[in-house]
């Protein structure tokens, strides 16, 4: 019995230590992730279009089953600009999810990348809000490529959220077209050691960055200081 309780008792103070270590994991690899595809040298994310960007979320790892038409899920991070009309540094994170996705003609078990730009403050407030819908709730297109391309392109232009995908080496804009965007509770919760809702971190600026998160932040920080008009 003595033995029993000890087992017990040890999972459940080990409990948060794994909470913490996860999360940590999942900032970890979307730091790895971001600072990679920024630092392709030609084919990446265009530096214009990350200096207009109100926010950016990454995806590492996404996974997917089946082989033509395949659902996916995926847990990443999200961070905006802080200050009136986005205009401030970049702030605390929020965990997401991704989900109900299908991507074309991949091998199942492939794992992708994900880097989405969200472009204006209706992209933001609907991503953050609930259960968004993209192409209904929020309009996303394939973001176009290459270190100098213009922000002023007609689908930079148009689309709330641009999206991009990596996977096997090859960066490309990519259409994420009826997969569903979320804030992930849960996680916010591990990480922060409080029930806290997604747009209270965002648009609340209250919350100070994990420790964590500070690499990641830094990392857009030192890419893209200032947001561009």
């Amino acid at each position: 019995m003595k033995t029993i309780l000890l087992v017990v008792l040890c999972v459940c103070a080990a409990a948060p230590s794994f909470a913490d270590n996860k999360e940590d994991s999942r900032l970890s690899q979307s730091t790895a992730v971001l600072r990679e595809i920024l630092d392709t040298p030609d084919k990446g994310i265009p530096t214009p279009l990350l200096q207009k960007a109100y926010c950016v979320v990454v995806f590492p790892s996404v996974k997917k089953a089946g082989f033509i038409v395949g659902a996916s899920y995926g847990r990443g991070v999200m961070t905006c600009r802080t200050g009136a009309d986005f205009r401030g540094h970049w702030g605390a994170p929020s965990m997401m999810a991704l989900e109900g996705a299908s991507f074309g003609l991949q091998a199942g078990g492939q794992a992708t990348d994900f880097v989405l730009l969200v472009m204006n403050d209706k992209g933001a407030n609907s991503v953050l809000a609930s259960k968004a819908k993209l192409g209904a709730d929020a309009s996303v297109a394939a973001g176009p490529v290459g270190r100098d391309t213009s922000a002023e392109t007609d689908v930079a232009m148009k689309a709330e959220i641009l999206s991009y995908s990596r996977a096997q080496g090859v960066f490309a804009g990519v259409s994420l077209e009826g997969s569903t965007l979320r804030p992930d509770d849960g996680a916010n919760k591990d990480l922060y050691g409080k029930k806290i809702e997604a747009k209270d971190i965002i648009f609340g600026a209250k919350e100070s960055v994990p420790s964590a998160a500070q690499t990641l932040i830094d990392l857009l920080q030192q890419s893209a200081p200032q947001r561009s008009t």
